[in-house]
Parts: structure tokens; sequence; C-alpha cells
């Protein structure tokens, strides 16, 4: 897109990767394409899951010396899915490692047959950096939305779908709509999910205000009661009023249904799981940026598997984050985890007086590593045992100023000084604790191997008899894991 746009779009991204959905349009042959771009790390299922849906055709682009990746792999049953065109651009073509014949091979294995080899996909070699294929792959999707008839009514009332929806300084709730048909005018009244508004505002990907954006025309929409769904979609009503009733009848629904996905735990299930002794619970809010990332975050976050460790997210929302933030985070223990979010006035203060912690981040994956860092952090150490040998008692004895000690027989593996020690009689473990004292004859020693006798002192032990059983064992601490 960048070389296609001729601007520096990637440079901008935190990472250098596309973490949130865009919608962008260019001319080819004089007529307009609109990109809508979709970000291809794993994080982002769900806006590639989105971004499918709302297509006519989807570029699939393969880097060339990477080959076909997981989320490449993901991204293509997505579009097929959604009975989605496809596409491919072979990019990075300018490298010395690049193996197009590799990635075809790939994709003829999940059933993606390249037109070079008698199939239907499209498959184009392409160079972000040296432009190399660019004016080709464009020639393709004209084409191929030549064959596919694809065309809308611009004459009718509009719809289409809210491509990204966010809350913005001095504009309030705006969202990043696609009209898929019809026109969308300045005053109309729209109406997207649970949020009605009338359009008081059209702003492109430019920052250029339109009156009316026809079929396939990607605007930010300023005027919406609130921050819409990520996906919904919007249809223009005769009136307001219309509008808001179906609204109102969507919210009752929703919230009557039990489909909010707030899991704010009550006292009494606290009260429940500390009488249960359950699982460590690691509670966050996450405050994000755009509705998309509150997907992607919270789609990655539960991802996380762990039979150690119960994730509780408290609250997902978008905007900056406020001093309410922090009273619930002060009263559910909870961390606050922000991304692309900055902390509104008063924010400071509350955390001091609270002691809430707040951790930003920029880019999706650090942030879900810290998540991952943060549960193993709430296990305590895990120590591992290991029996390295086993002497039997033969007969004890006193030694002055010692006190009694075990003669015994090594009868396996050995028996280190520094090791420690329980003491067997029958099925009872009588004694647990370290090693004292380790004599052969009159000499201390280190080490005892099997087949040698010795003399073992537990410490602040001496009540020994024959025919008991000292195990010896070693402890390690080992690292835990989810």
């Amino acid at each position: 897109l960048d070389k296609i746009r001729k601007t520096t779009v990637a440079s901008g991204e935190s990472g250098g990767i596309t973490q949130h959905i865009g919608a962008y349009q260019v001319e080819v042959n004089n007529e307009k394409v609109t990109f809508l771009d979709t970000p291809g790390h794993a994080a982002f299922t769900a806006m590639r899951a989105r971004g499918a849906n709302l297509t006519d055709i989807a570029v699939i682009i393969i880097a060339a010396d990477d080959g076909v990746m997981p989320q490449t792999e993901e991204a293509i049953r997505h579009a097929q899915a959604a009975g989605v065109t496809l596409m491919v651009a072979m990019n990075k073509m300018d490298l010395p490692g690049a193996n197009p014949a590799a990635v075809q091979t790939r994709l003829q294995a999940l059933g993606l047959s390249p037109e070079e080899w008698g199939g239907d996909l499209i498959c184009v070699p392409v160079s972000a950096e040296t432009g190399e294929g660019i004016d080709t792959l464009l020639e393709m999707i004209h084409l191929q939305a030549e064959v596919l008839e694809l065309g809308a009514n611009p004459s009718r009332m509009a719809n289409g779908f809210v491509i990204e929806a966010q809350l913005e300084t001095g504009m309030g709730p705006t969202a990043n709509i696609l009209v898929t048909g019809g026109t969308l005018k300045i005053g109309d009244t729209v109406l997207c999910g649970t949020e009605y508004g009338r359009v008081k505002a059209m702003i492109d990907e430019h920052g250029n205000k339109l009156k009316e954006a026809p079929p396939s025309t990607p605007v930010k929409c300023v005027g919406l009661s609130g921050v819409p769904q990520a996906g919904s979609e919007f249809q223009v009503y005769k009136n307001e009023k219309s509008a808001r009733t179906i609204a109102q009848k969507r919210e009752h629904e929703f919230r009557t249904n039990g489909l909010q996905t707030s899991s704010i735990t009550t006292l009494e299930d606290l009260y429940a799981q500390v009488a249960a002794d359950e699982l460590v619970e690691l509670k966050l809010i996450i405050k994000t940026d755009t509705q998309g990332s509150v997907e992607a975050i919270v789609h990655s976050l539960q991802e996380i598997e762990s039979d150690k460790v119960r994730l509780n997210i408290v609250m997902a929302s978008i905007g900056n984050i406020t001093t309410n933030d922090v009273l619930l985070a002060s009263a559910s223990s909870a961390i606050i985890m922000g991304f692309h979010v900055g902390k509104e006035n008063g924010v400071g203060a509350a955390v001091k007086r609270e002691g809430a912690e707040i951790r930003l981040h920029s880019i999706i994956y650090e942030m879900i590593d810290e998540v991952r860092n943060a549960m193993l952090g709430l296990l305590g150490p895990a120590f591992k045992e290991t029996v390295v040998g086993h002497a039997e008692v033969i007969q004890p004895f006193e030694v002055s100023k010692v006190g009694t000690i075990a003669g015994s027989m090594c009868s396996d593996g050995n028996i280190p000084r520094t090791a420690r020690a329980r003491l067997r009689r029958g099925n009872d473990v009588i004694y647990e604790g370290l090693i004292s004292s380790l004599k052969r004859f009159q000499d201390d020693v280190k080490a005892v191997k099997a087949g040698q006798e010795c003399g073992i002192g537990l410490d602040k032990y001496g009540d020994y008899e024959p025919g008991d059983i000292i195990e010896v064992y070693d402890v390690e601490q080992v690292a835990q894991t989810l």
C-alpha cells in the first residue's frame, strides 16, 4: 500500500506493523479501487475475519523469502469462508532469498492452484521496495473486478459496515465506515448496531471533508451517539426517531440476552474462590484507542492457556485512561493495560493515592508477552525433588558432644553431605530435614557411595532404630509454566 499510494504509512506504525484496520482509495485506469488493510500479525484474527467479510477481492500478501506463515493460512481460511475471490501478491522479490516456487507449492498444498500451474489463483510477484510488479497487480485487480461484474446502486439510501470505531478528543465517537451501497450524505440519519446519530461530518483518509460518499468510499463519520462495534452494519433511516427506537430496542435485547462481555467478579465469587482455594487470578482492565484493538487484544489474551492462573478481564473499552479506571482497578485489584492511549488529567494523582498499576504499550505482541509474564509471576517458585540414594540404619550409637548417630549402610545411589533427608520407618515418614554430619569411620566426608558403611547424623534428631531407611534427595528450583 505504501508503494501504491506513494506514501509512508507503515513507517509511522509502532513496531513497523499495521496494527489498525484502515481503508484507502487509489485510482486505477481512471477508476477508484478501495483497499481495506488488515494487519498480518497472529494477534489480529478478529480484524482479518472482519476484513474478509467486507471485501470483494482479498489480496493475500506473502513474503517470497519467508513463505506461507500460519497467520497467512488463517487469512486464507477467513477469505474462503466469506466467499471472497482470492489473489496472491508474492512480495520481497528483490531479495536474494526470494523463492516464489516454494510459495506456490505451499499454496497448491492448501488447495489453491496458481494460474501458471493450470489453476485459477492469480499470483503476482512484486516488490514493495523497487515497485516491481505493482502495476501488474493493480491491472489484475481491475481485471478481476470486471470479471466479477462488481457494482452498486449509488441512488438509494446508503448502507455499509463499520471498519473501525474510536473515541476522539474534540470529535467524540467516530466510526471509520465503508459505504457498500447508496450514497451517504451530510445530515443523513444512520444506525450502527446499538448506536445512532445524524452525520455531522465525513472525512476521507487524507483529512479532507466530504459532502457525500458514494459506494466503496471509506470515510470517518462524526455524529454518532456512541462508539459502535467494529464490523457492525450501518443503514440510513428517514428520520432520527426511527433510528433511535431501533437502537434502544437492540440495546435492551443486548442487555437482557446477557451478551455483554464484562466479567466483573462479585464479592460472593471472591469468597467462594478463597474458600475453595481455586486458581490464582490475574485481573486486567484493558484500554485501547480503537474497537478493533480491543477485539484483537482480548482474543489474544483468551488464547493464553493455563490450568494454574485464571485471566479475568474486568473491563475492556476504548479511550484514554481515566480516574474512574484507576478507582475500578483499585477496587478490583486489577492492572490497567493501555494500548495506544494516554492518561487523562488527575490519573497520576489517583494512581499514587489508590496504589494502582498502569502499563502502557504501543506494540500488541509485547503487551501480550507482558501479560503472560505477569501470569507466571503470580506463581510461586516451583521445586523439583530428586531422590539420589538410600541408606539402611544398622545400629545407632552415641558420639560425645554430637549425640546419637545412625550407623548405616548406603544401599543405592550416594549420600551427599549437603543433601536433605527423610527417615522412613515402615510406611511412615518419621523425620524430614537436613543432614548435620556424615562420617566414614572417624573422618568427616563429603559423600558416601553405595555399598559403603557410614555414620549419618540428622539435624536435631536422634531416635533411630535398626531397619529405618534414610532417603536422601536434592531439591532444585525450576521455572514455572502456565
